[in-house]
């Protein structure tokens, strides 16, 4: 038995390929079925997202299993296999039990460290145990992945830190600001990094959010996905009023001249009364002359991606610390799995060299007679058990801990051969 992972990530197919091969999960008990139905794969755990596919199975024959997985994904997405075929990756045995150590711990995300996808490995595990598309070796494979993750999160500090524009604008106000509870914020704009500052804010505690935009349909559709924030929603001709009962202001619209500038601002605001301004926005929503006003800090793109940088290496350094995690985890599968192999062999041979000794234990008492069989027998059958045990210790010994999996591999077929196990049934 073999593990195999094929699959297609953000890093090989573009978006265009990926939503073909997206698995809704209305859909998921079905297609683990049929990839069980396959002749040579025997387990099936799919991990679907927006930026990747991974179909890890346990295949039999390891070339037919990848053909028969690699055949459903052409189908499935209505490619030809010689098109899809450049988008796909196929990972084998220790590969593939790194690389979903890696997705678990965030190391092979768009946003590296990111922790959503600890959560979606989870999923995928029950839902292939729902769907019995997991058996013993996936079932142990996910558990250790899952480990690895949490290790990583909880061991480093590779998830901190804000990697994007907007989650570093709402990282910069926390700190400047110290409790942004009790701030007064105002975001200019209503589109999808409005979105991601109203999430980031909201994750950090802030409570008093207005919106201001153009549309009124596009504010009230943002407000919508964050239906128990209660956000005041404005008219941008509003904006000066708002901005001068503000203590944050974000802005993130498309405009192609500066909404805010020194005279705009200095005819609104009080003058002891302090204001900052993030602006995520190219071109510029804000001009560079309302930082000679005494009470306003002005924050542009610039300064948010030296701090995005900044979380990024840190993250990278991060990462190499989790990797010596993972290979600490990847062992520990390695060695259950090595054991596990040696498992049925170890106990066919046992079981045949076990009927041997009492076949020919019962003879030999029967030649002996009643009275001696019966006198002796405890202390015979003793020793015919020790003789048996220290003859196998060592061959034992030596197939559980042999580390190379080609040789142990051979090792077992020679001991299946050389006392003609029944190969049936040691796989069984």
């Amino acid at each position: 038995m073999n593990i195999a992972v094929v699959g297609l990530s953000h890093k090989t197919a573009p978006v265009e390929v990926r939503e073909k091969l997206s698995i809704q999960e209305a859909k998921m008990e079905s297609v683990v079925q049929q990839l069980c139905s396959y002749p040579h794969i025997e387990e099936v755990a799919i991990l679907s997202t927006c930026n990747r596919l991974e179909i890890y199975v346990v295949a039999t024959e390891t070339e037919a299993g990848v053909r028969e997985l690699s055949q459903f994904l052409s189908e499935l997405g209505q490619l030809p296999l010689h098109q899809l075929r450049q988008h796909l990756f196929v990972l084998l045995h220790q590969d593939a039990v790194m690389h979903l150590m890696r997705v678990a711990a965030g190391l092979d995300s768009l946003v590296l460290g990111e922790g959503q996808i600890l959560a979606q490995v989870k999923h995928t595990h029950k839902l292939g145990q729902q769907y019995n598309g997991i058996g013993r070796l996936l079932n142990r494979l996910f558990k250790q992945a899952i480990t690895a993750g949490k290790r990583v999160r909880t061991e480093t500090s590779i998830g901190t830190g804000a990697v994007s524009i907007s989650s570093a604008a709402v990282e910069l106000a926390q700190i400047k600001a110290q409790n942004l509870a009790a701030c007064r914020v105002a975001i200019l704009g209503a589109g999808k990094m409005s979105r991601l500052l109203v999430q980031h804010l909201l994750s950090k505690g802030a409570v008093n959010i207005s919106i201001l935009n153009r549309s009124q349909a596009r504010s009230e559709e943002l407000a919508r996905q964050f239906a128990n924030a209660n956000l005041e929603l404005h008219s941008l001709s509003d904006m000066m009023r708002v901005i001068a009962e503000s203590d944050l202001v974000f802005t993130s619209t498309a405009a192609t001249e500066p909404l805010l500038d020194r005279a705009k601002l200095e005819a609104v605001l009080e003058p002891n009364r302090p204001v900052m301004l993030f602006d995520i926005s190219v071109p510029r929503n804000v001009a560079a002359d309302v930082n000679e006003l005494d009470n306003v800090q002005a924050f542009n793109v610039d300064d948010l991606k030296a701090v995005v940088a900044q979380n990024q290496e840190s993250r990278r350094q991060m990462a190499l610390e989790a990797e010596v995690l993972l290979d600490e985890e990847v062992e520990a599968f390695e060695v259950w799995w090595r054991s596990l192999e040696t498992v049925t062999t170890i106990s066919c041979l046992r079981d045949k060299i076990e009927t041997i000794r009492e076949q020919e234990l019962e003879k030999a008492l029967s030649r002996l007679g009643t009275e001696f069989a019966e006198k002796h027998q405890e202390v015979i059958e003793a020793l015919t058990r020790g003789i048996v045990n220290k003859i196998l210790h060592d061959p034992m010994v030596q197939l559980r801990a042999q580390q190379d999996i080609e040789a142990r591999r051979l090792a077992m077929q020679s001991l299946q051969m050389l006392f003609n196990l029944d190969k049936g049934e040691q796989f069984s």
